[in-house]
């Protein structure tokens, strides 16, 4: 028995020696990056050509980690805020919404009289315009009911913004079309739900929605469908003074719609293209 335990004793300090030797290990391992790091000596020209070159090649992360590196270790120089919008842009074409828009609010912040704000704005705007409501979700087949147009939304304000401080950007007629665009489909997105309350025979709650498009959105093309559920709620309704009221403003405004003769079952929603 006590050559046995002689033994473990023995144990105790070859384990120490292991674990501290372990740690070691460790601990250079952890510095390794810092030896072989490839950019250690590089000029802020150098780090933004290497940067810029990447972004070129569609090697995004790695442009991201070098603008990082280029606005970190010269964060007063000449190329540390061109970098800033940079990152944004990398983001924006690897589809990371959140942080293109991150990115923006920072230079935005940051930089609020920088010439190239404007680009800021436009980019943040670009960025929440694909991500619910545009170019890639006018093509989706899927139900607005069960999207939020929040994206759209701050789309629109962005723009907003972009073109009432900045008139004469390059962007601003763009960002103004595309305003115009998001007008309809945040119209078209109150409408729409506003016939899957008529299909639910939730009369009430669809003139509700008609009302707010007509009201938030008053000269968006969307608007004729919406009246013409407020026509068909209130006759279903029984309502038939503000059936005729609702009528007679339709008529006025679109003597010839197709919604007399095809109804709403029919109508082809606004986001599908065939």
């Amino acid at each position: 028995m006590r050559s046995l335990a002689a033994f473990f004793r023995t144990l105790v300090p070859i384990a120490f020696i292991f674990g501290a030797l372990g740690t070691t290990l460790l601990g250079g391992c952890g510095l390794l990056p810092d030896v072989i790091d490839e950019t250690a000596n590089w000029s802020a020209n150098k780090l933004y050509t290497e940067a810029k070159s990447s972004m070129a090649d569609g090697a995004y992360d790695k442009a991201i980690k070098y603008f990082e590196k280029l606005e970190a270790r010269f964060p007063y120089g000449r190329y540390a805020q061109q970098a800033q919008l940079e990152v944004a842009y990398a983001y924006f074409r690897q589809n990371e919404v959140a942080s293109t828009i991150a990115a923006c609010d920072r230079f935005i912040r940051l930089h609020p009289n920088h010439p190239n704000v404007d680009y800021a704005y436009y980019l943040k705007g670009l960025a929440n315009f694909n991500e619910d409501l545009g170019l890639l979700g006018y093509v989706s087949l899927q139900d607005l009911t069960e999207r939020d147009p929040k994206a759209a939304r701050e789309s629109f304000d962005a723009f907003k913004v972009l073109v009432a401080k900045f008139p004469e950007s390059r962007y601003a007629n763009d960002a103004t079309a595309r305003m115009k665009y998001l007008v309809n489909a945040l119209a078209s997105h109150e409408v729409h739900v506003a016939r899957y309350y008529m299909k639910r025979e939730a009369y009430v709650a669809a003139v509700n929605r008609a009302q707010t498009a007509l009201k938030t959105y008053p000269d968006a093309p969307a608007n004729e469908e919406a009246l013409f559920v407020m026509v068909k709620a209130y006759d279903l309704l029984g309502m038939n003074d503000l059936r005729d009221d609702a009528e007679r403003v339709m008529r006025k405004n679109f003597p010839k719609s197709e919604y007399y003769t095809r109804g709403l079952d029919r109508a082809t929603p606004w986001w599908k293209l065939w």
